[in-house]
């Protein structure tokens, strides 16, 4: 899988002769790689760039690209010097969101052409998923609901923190994942109104709300949900927090459609919230994008005009957190359409007991 000819068929639009990229989510989106290497997109060709400890996998992987190997006689940035005079680049986009000061320091002065800061065009492109990324994220989260079933069975009043988690990423893994979207999310009690908090020693007890966030790569592209559980019978008040989430996620997903702003979705999440009593307690935004990194944009949330394309992979995820008591947060992850979404998260969402 490559993108080479998606951010060749922009370069115009951007007036650009050649398109430069050397970030990790950058690379693998062009060139369906990673490999600590630089991708010289124009019109005509694409060039790559990688050294001997990824040349192999390289050229058995990559389709669409001369690949070259670096070397100590034959370093990247000439090796992009000469693409430059050979292909006749004058206008090179970078990715100034991902590049360094002392990066694009370093290219200005070896390069004879205008570096042109480009983010936004392969930023652009990657907010629209297409067939091929969404079936790749669709593995993804099956390996993650699967997960979830998993845990549910192992889980136990005792259980640290840290243990659910650790046996999260094991049954993701042996599931077939290549590695974790990022660090799980494991916490219990009080520990739940801590929004990112880190799995520590905690032990699981009864009367806790558990709240899990977790996710996976799978073709380099990523999943990510979170379940809220009880363990043992919620109070009335937990109970009341869970369907005000529920339903303020709910809400979202009924206004989330390509077309509309990101803001707008977040307000009506936060709008069912704010009703319930609870809006100093939901600070964050309903979502994100998601894709070959965890977080891309757009966004939805307080501050996102962006109307969603069609073709988004945006999470799902209203939040209370209530500080010394619990917190609860509920996430899928949404393909938006024209007429409406399409949700990958397969996972049930009413409140279960354990």
């Amino acid at each position: 899988m490559n993108h080479l000819k998606q951010i060749a068929a922009k370069l115009e639009e951007y007036g650009l002769d050649a398109m430069l990229l050397t970030s990790e989510p950058g690379e693998y989106y062009a060139i369906g790689f990673h490999g600590e290497g630089a991708v010289v997109v124009t019109k005509g060709e694409c060039r790559y760039f990688t050294d001997s400890r990824y040349i192999e996998a390289a050229e058995k992987l990559v389709t669409g690209a001369n690949i070259t190997m670096t070397s100590a006689s034959a370093a990247q940035k000439p090796l992009v010097l000469k693409a430059v005079e050979e292909l006749g680049i004058q206008k090179l986009g970078f990715e100034d969101g991902y590049m360094t000061v002392a990066q694009y320091n370093s290219y200005a002065q070896a390069l004879p052409c205008t570096l042109v800061p480009a983010q936004k065009l392969v930023t652009g492109l990657r907010a629209a998923k297409d067939a091929e990324e969404i079936a790749l994220m669709t593995r993804a989260q099956e390996i993650t609901d699967q997960a979830f079933t998993a845990i549910l069975k192992f889980i136990k009043p005792g259980m640290t923190e840290r243990e659910i988690a650790a046996r999260l990423q094991y049954e993701m893994l042996c599931l077939g994942a290549e590695k974790m979207s990022f660090d799980p999310i494991v916490v219990a009690g009080p520990n739940g109104s801590l929004p990112h908090g880190i799995p520590g020693d905690r032990k699981v007890e009864v009367g806790d709300f558990l709240t899990m966030d977790f996710g996976c790569k799978y073709g380099g592209y990523c999943s990510d949900m979170t379940r809220t559980i009880a363990i043992g019978q919620p109070t009335e008040e937990m109970r009341k927090v869970y369907d005000t989430v529920l339903q303020a996620q709910l809400a979202g997903i009924a206004k989330a459609k390509a077309g509309v702003p990101g803001v707008e979705i977040h307000k009506a999440a936060a709008q069912v919230i704010e009703e319930a009593g609870y809006g100093a307690y939901f600070g964050h935004g309903f979502g994100h994008s998601v894709g070959i990194e965890i977080h891309e944009d757009p966004n939805a949330n307080s501050r996102d005009t962006t109307p969603m394309p069609v073709g988004a992979a945006v999470s799902a995820e209203p939040g209370i957190y209530l500080p010394g008591k619990f917190g609860v947060r509920i996430e899928d992850v949404l393909i938006y359409t024209e007429d409406g979404s399409v949700n990958l998260t397969k996972s049930p969402k009413e409140l279960i007991i354990l």
